[in-house]
């Protein structure tokens, strides 16, 4: 048995072949278009083109941003290059037979189906995950049920207030966690030193183009020492682990994975904020709540896309 996953994003729509173990069988990468007219055959090429190279799949799981109604995969809120999808069904995009089942929701859920079929939540009923990434994304597992809420906002936990009169962020709220641990937040920290020409490493590097530092040239030049990255990266990491504590008192989860491409940096990052959550929670847990790295290795989006339509659905 195949199923086809999907994951729709801003740069780059991909789409796969899975089988039961979550490998991928055959994959094709398209560049995201920018209307309906240019985005229905292109991606309809590159499912005939899977199709040719498998088999036909048993279901199709899709990830997208902003927000889906899982039961008719219905895009209700989408903002940024994809926004023409707003209002339609991504069932009806793919064009497969009608007896093919389509399931669809935010990718942040996606990638916690995908961890509940052949990761780090398998056989768990109460998990928490964070994607860091360009932003901060999050889904919840309570109970054995992914956490949707009245209108499919619940896991949205990049927009935990965490400095009331923080930075502005992109959903129009202050201070949201996104906007102090995120890959552009911590990039913008960087950016703003080198541009005032502050001795670092960083500045030395990119002094002529500020704009190409990137998380992990920012993690790198932290874990080389360099007292300025340094001081950028532990900020961000005593921030997201001061929220994800309240976290672990809100929802008492058995573990909580973390994702995304930030979490690339694996011990830089995990080690310290492991030692951060665990400072400001223990007293009332009574536990140490371990935090793991997620364990589906495919970080495109596709094996979590499938694990969407493979595993149960709550």
């Amino acid at each position: 048995m195949v199923i086809l996953g999907i994951d729709f994003g801003g740069a780059q729509i991909k789409a796969g072949m899975v089988d039961e173990t979550g490998a991928i069988l055959a994959a094709r990468t398209i560049e995201t278009p920018g209307d309906l007219d240019a985005l229905l055959p292109a991606l309809r090429e590159s499912i005939t083109w899977l199709l040719a190279a498998t088999e036909q799949p048993a279901g199709v799981g899709v990830g997208c941003k902003g927000i889906i109604d899982p039961d008719t995969t219905r895009v209700e809120l989408l903002p940024g290059t994809l926004h023409f999808l707003e209002g339609l069904r991504l069932s009806d995009l793919v064009g497969l037979p009608p007896d093919v089942p389509v399931f669809a929701d935010n990718d942040a859920r996606v990638a916690l189906a995908g961890e509940m079929v052949w990761g780090a939540a398998r056989s768990r009923e109460n998990v928490v995950m964070l994607t860091l990434g360009q932003g901060v994304g999050g889904a919840v597992l309570a109970g054995g049920r992914l956490l949707r809420g009245q209108t499919g906002l619940a896991g949205n936990l990049g927009h935990l207030t965490v400095v009331p009169d923080g930075a502005q962020c992109a959903c129009g709220n202050r201070g949201c966690l996104e906007t102090v641990f995120s890959a552009r937040a911590i990039e913008a920290q960087a950016w703003s030193a080198v541009h005032r020409g502050c001795h670092s490493t960083l500045t030395s590097l990119f002094r002529e183009q500020p704009q190409l530092v990137n998380c992990r040239t920012i993690f790198q030049a932290a874990r080389e020492g360099d007292e300025l990255a340094s001081t950028i990266v532990l900020d961000a990491i005593a921030k997201l682990g001061a929220a994800l504590a309240g976290l672990l008192h809100l929802f008492d989860p058995e573990i909580v994975i973390i994702g995304g491409q930030v979490a690339n940096a694996g011990a830089d990052l995990m080690a310290p904020l492991q030692d951060t959550v665990w400072e400001r929670s223990r007293g009332l847990l009574g536990r140490d709540v371990p935090l793991v790295e997620q364990q589906v290795a495919d970080k495109s989006g596709i094996v979590g896309a499938a694990g969407l339509a493979m595993g149960p659905r709550s």
